[in-house]
């Protein structure tokens, strides 16, 4: 039974490792969305997202993990990234069209003063 603990507490280790791994790669992930939006950037690469299930494929080779599983868990994650990428291109958008003078008449009249507004 002491051995049962021991694993599982090796395998509570590294989950906790994997979350951290997962959000140091979302924060990397979240600047290149960034430049990406700054760039009119499409949120999908789909050459990067090849090459990289190719070699996260050879990797799980080498580690003896199913690569069909490490793909699946790849494609997952750059499901994700791009839903990300695709909600910070929509912000900066309205970012651009809502900064400055945008959607305002040129020329305006002050808006009527009302008892609420006092």
């Amino acid at each position: 039974m002491a051995e049962l603990l021991s694993i599982r507490s090796s395998i509570d280790n590294i989950d906790a490792t994997l979350v951290f791994l997962l959000a140091e790669r979302f924060k990397a992930t979240q600047k290149v969305g960034f430049l990406k939006a700054a760039h009119r950037l499409p949120a999908g690469d789909p050459g990067r997202e090849t090459a990289q299930i190719a070699r996260l494929r050879r990797l799980a080779e080498e580690a003896h993990l199913d690569p069909a599983f490490a793909e699946k868990f790849l494609n997952f994650i750059i499901g994700e990234v791009i839903r990300h990428h695709e909600a910070i291109a929509e912000d900066h958008q309205a970012a651009e069209n809502n900064g400055p003078g945008a959607n305002k008449p040129l020329l305006s009249s002050p808006a009527p003063s009302t008892a609420v507004d006092a």
